[in-house]
C-alpha cells in the first residue's frame, strides 16, 4: 500500500487547482482566471488499488513576495512544501520563464525528493504554447522523476501523472478516511465557492479587496439555508459589490446559489450580506 503528500507548486495562474479537482474527481478548490484566487492549503484525497495520495494544493508564487497578503500567500505555498513525499512543479507553456519560476526552482533544489514536472495545457495548438521548448531544458537544471505534457481542464493525459506519482510514494498507512476527500470543513468549501462567483462577477481589483466567511448553514427538509458575510477593506468597493439597487452582490448570490443546488442535490437559500473590514487579511 502506498500512501504519502504530492504538493502541486508553481506561479499563479498556470491551473494547480483545476489539476487537483481533476486528479481527484470532484472541485475541492475554486478556480478563475485571476492571480490570488488559491489563499489556503486544500487537500485532495486520490484513493486507488495501489494507496492513497493526498495533492495539497497551494498558493501561486508571486515575484514580489514580502509584506500583505502576497507575502501570505507565498508563505503558505513554502509551508506547504515542508514534510512531503513528492512535488509536482506545474507550468505553463504560454508564459515565459521569470522569476516566479527561479524561485521555485530555488526552492526545489534544495529539496531531496522526486520531483515531477507538470507541462500543463497540451490541448493548446502548439503556435500558442511559444516558451514549451524552454521548460523541457528544465531538466537540465533539476533532475526531474519525470516530464509530462498534460491538460488538466481537458482531462487529458492525466492518467500518466496519477500513474507515476503513486510509483514515487513510500508505502504507508492512509492519512485520511476513505471517504473524506479534503482537509477543509462545509463552511470553508461554500465560503470559497461565494468568494470564486466574486471574482467571475467582478472587474479589476475589486475581488482582491474581499474575503467571505459563512456564519450558518441549517440543513431543513426540503432546503439548505446558508448565511455568509463578505467582507471588503473599503467602503467605495462595498458599494461596488452590492451594485446598483443591489444587482451586483445578488448576481453573485444567483450564481454561488445555482452551482450549490447541483453539489448539494436541494434547493439553497443563499443570505448574503456586504461589510467593511480594514483588518480581514489578518484572517488569513
Amino acid at each position: 500500500m502506498k500512501s504519502g503528500f504530492v504538493t502541486l507548486v508553481g506561479r499563479s495562474n498556470v491551473g494547480k487547482s483545476t489539476l487537483l479537482n481533476t486528479l481527484v474527481g470532484t472541485k475541492l478548490a475554486i478556480v478563475t482566471d485571476k492571480p490570488q484566487t488559491t489563499r489556503h492549503i486544500i487537500h485532495g484525497v486520490l484513493n486507488a488499488a495501489e494507496g492513497q495520495a493526498v495533492f495539497v494544493d497551494t498558493p501561486g508564487i508571486f515575484k514580489d513576495k514580502s509584506g500583505g497578503l502576497t507575502g501570505k500567500l507565498t508563505e503558505k505555498a513554502q509551508e506547504a512544501l515542508q514534510e512531503i513525499d513528492v512535488i509536482v512543479y506545474v507550468v505553463d507553456p504560454q508564459k515565459p520563464i521569470g522569476a516566479e519560476e527561479r524561485y521555485v526552482m530555488s526552492i526545489l533544489r534544495k529539496l531531496e525528493i522526486p520531483k515531477i514536472l507538470v507541462i500543463n495545457k497540451c490541448e493548446l495548438p502548439l503556435k500558442e504554447k511559444p516558451y514549451l521548448d524552454d521548460y523541457k531544458i528544465l531538466t537540465e537544471e533539476i533532475d526531474f522523476a519525470a516530464v509530462l505534457e498534460l491538460s488538466a481542464l481537458r482531462n487529458r493525459h492525466v492518467e500518466p501523472l496519477r500513474q507515476k506519482v503513486f510509483t514515487l510514494l513510500p508505502e504507508g498507512e492512509p492519512t485520511y478516511p476513505p471517504e473524506q476527500l479534503t482537509n477543509v470543513g462545509s463552511k470553508f468549501w461554500v465560503a470559497e465557492l461565494i468568494r470564486e462567483k466574486i471574482f467571475l462577477a467582478l472587474r479589476k481589483e475589486v475581488p482582491y479587496t474581499t474575503h467571505v466567511e459563512v456564519e450558518n448553514i441549517e440543513e431543513r427538509e426540503d432546503m439548505f439555508v446558508i448565511t455568509a458575510i463578505i467582507y471588503t477593506n473599503d467602503s467605495r468597493y462595498k458599494k461596488m459589490i452590492v451594485g446598483a439597487g443591489g444587482r451586483a452582490v445578488k448576481e453573485i448570490g444567483i450564481a454561488a446559489r445555482k452551482e450549490l443546488e447541483t453539489a448539494l442535490n436541494k434547493k439553497v437559500f443563499l443570505d448574503l450580506d456586504v461589510q467593511t473590514d480594514k483588518h480581514w487579511e489578518e484572517k488569513i
